[in-house]
């Protein structure tokens, strides 16, 4: 069952006429609203807030000073622990609203949960804990294991609170001190903070009329309700859907995963969509732990390098990793060393205009293969059609999966294809689609995180002054390297914004910013002065710096809506900053820090 006013075409060559059903079909999804369709979980859904794998206990209100506390236990934090210890700094304080470390891994427990990134190079620390990841990508609950691995190995756990939520941050200009309080009545005081929230931190609702009316069965992907499907996350059948007619809306990465279970177990399922994924070859293999053996010291660094490198257009002897990110950029590499052989003694001259021509040229060949793709594998013409992404593979995340197209040949899964408008109410036994109402048992929402680029807090930090870093950065995010803020003494954030900006591979930009706030504090901690922050020169020049880069070649031309472009609205300075990247790229970032940290100057950082 299908509905869709999209005509069938199999594949468009012509570049201009491709363009030109791009932008018909970006046009058909723009909402006025932008970011502001989704909503945050209150009513019927505050319990989205809440925590379903940890028993809140009542504790005593904690009241102590640490060297540093570490506010989130996603990788984020984990990296900034592991770099603190390694530097002989472990008077550490984790904090973080959940019942345990892993960040994004430790809520997302719905079935087929799996990191899209190569196990390789997205599981940090891989040669500190000696762990060998079992596949090239592994399960979220390995993932989520691994967080705890480290957190054990480097004993982050020890002095911790968790479930428990940070409510204010104030800098004691006195004291030195970040006095840090919670909704358990603690207050910590610090004298360095680390703040690694991560990009996705707090499930969102998609703004459906009726919605809190639905009578059945309903919960977010982020707080899966496996008492009511059955199963578990390590793949045990949902048994208890078996009787079940299950809708879930929403067709991004995390659809893309629990689809094909959820089509597997259910006795029908509606996947109501609105735009459709990219849905690339995964090609995922198991690894032998015998492979690991022949691998030198420092093989994942390496690793890193290489991927980060090739995936952002630069030159490698080899491709170590192999992978749709790695694919495109090639492809756009190869195409623009081709051109400019072209160009030799044409008087034609080399520029950006010929860059954009071979990104566009090797997306468009890229895409017709991921459109042809599908036609290949789902049987029937006209959901084939309808599960066709017509933008450019970077408008949104890309996603690789070997079983999600098959899935709708399953007579028992229906795709309901809103033709870029999406649900159009909610009431008390189903969804509506235009005139059309499917009767459900259970509702999944598909709706993701909140996603900000920019680091976000849900509590007020107030620096310098009073000065609030809400409204210090009212205009856009201001910083040193994405890390430092003038104003905010003693406070590092580890963060994508305003540094490489490498949404490949989270986990990278992460250990890299560690490994230099790490070394800034021990500095520090080592004589230079009792405060460090960057000074408002040098904070001015790097943001003008990413400023004058602009939005890079992916803006809002042809691009279908979402967070990767500010869901379709021309963006301002503040959006700009908000997710700006060192204009030479992620590797002539981490360059230039590791310059930065081992000369030992810290230039643009003010010690007394």
């Amino acid at each position: 069952m299908q509905t869709s006013s999209a005509p069938e075409q199999k594949q468009i060559v012509d570049p201009e006429a491709l363009r030109e059903r791009y932008r018909i079909e970006r046009d058909k999804r723009l909402r006025p609203e932008g970011a502001d369709q989704y909503l945050e979980p209150s009513g019927r859904f505050a319990h989205l807030e809440a925590d379903p794998w940890a028993d809140t206990d009542p504790r005593e209100p904690v009241n102590v000073e640490v060297t540093t506390a570490i506010i989130g236990a996603g990788f984020a934090g984990l990296a900034a622990g592991v770099r603190l210890v390694e530097a002989g700094i472990d008077d550490l304080c984790l904090i973080d609203s959940a019942g345990g470390v892993g960040g994004v891994w430790y809520w997302n427990r719905y079935p087929g949960a799996m990191c899209d990134t190569a196990a390789m190079i997205y599981l940090p620390f891989l040669e500190e804990t000696g762990h060998r990841p079992s596949a090239k990508y592994v399960p979220g609950s390995e993932i989520h294991e691994h967080a705890q691995r480290i957190a054990d190995q480097y004993g982050l756990c020890d002095n911790a609170l968790f479930s428990t939520q940070v409510t204010g941050m104030t800098w004691d200009s006195t004291a030195h001190r970040w006095v840090i309080s919670t909704d358990r009545g603690d207050e910590i005081r610090a004298r360095f903070v680390t703040m690694g929230t991560g990009p996705l931190n707090r499930p969102k609702l998609p703004g459906i009329e009726g919605l809190e009316t639905f009578e059945g069965h309903c919960f977010h992907t982020s707080r899966w309700d496996w008492d009511y499907t059955g199963g578990d996350r390590h793949g045990s059948p949902m048994t208890a859907l078996a009787d079940k007619r299950v809708g879930i809306v929403g067709t991004g990465a995390t659809a893309v995963q629990c689809i094909p279970v959820l089509g597997r177990d259910s006795r029908e399922l509606f996947v109501f969509q609105r735009t459709p994924s990219s849905i690339d070859v995964r090609a995922n293999v198991d690894l032998d732990p015998e492979f690991f053996d022949d691998l030198e010291p420092g093989w994942q660094q390496r690793w890193l390098l290489n991927f980060a490198t090739l995936q952002t257009g630069g030159f490698a002897d080899e491709d170590l990793v192999m992978d749709g990110w790695t694919d495109i950029s090639q492809r756009i590499r190869d195409r623009v060393i081709q051109m400019m052989g072209d160009l030799q003694g044409s008087g034609e001259s080399f520029g950006p205009d010929l860059i954009l021509r071979a990104y566009e040229e090797s997306d468009d060949e890229k895409m017709n293969e991921i459109r042809a793709r599908v036609d290949s594998i789902v049987r029937d013409p006209e959901v084939a059609e309808a599960l066709k992404p017509w933008y450019r593979q970077l408008c949104k995340r890309p996603c690789f999966h070997d079983e999600y197209l098959q899935t709708y040949n399953l007579e028992s899964v229906h795709l309901v294809d809103t033709d870029g408008r999406g649900v159009e109410r909610v009431d008390a036994s189903g969804v509506w689609v235009g005139d059309e109402h499917f009767e459900l048992d259970c509702l999944v929402l598909a709706s993701g995180f909140e996603v900000d680029i920019a680091p976000k807090a849900r509590y007020e930090v107030v620096g310098r002054g009073g000065v609030t870093l809400q409204d210090y950065w009212s205009d856009g995010m201001r910083s040193l390297h994405g890390t430092y803020v003038h104003g905010f003494p003693n406070l590092f954030i580890l963060g994508l914004s305003q540094g490489a900006n490498l949404i490949s591979n989270v986990t990278h930009n992460y250990t890299e910013a560690a490994t230099r706030i790490a070394s800034v504090i021990r500095h520090s901690l080592d004589g230079a002065g009792e405060v460090v922050e960057a000074t408002e020169q040098a904070e001015r020049d790097w943001v003008d710096q990413l400023d004058a880069d602009g939005t890079g070649f992916i803006g809002n031309a042809d691009c279908t809506p979402g967070y990767y472009n500010n869901e379709g609205r021309e963006p301002g300075r503040k959006e700009r900053l908000n997710a700006a990247r060192f204009p030479e790229g992620p590797v002539a970032f981490f360059n230039l820090m590791h310059r930065w940290r081992t000369s030992g100057d810290f230039e643009g950082l003010e010690f007394c």
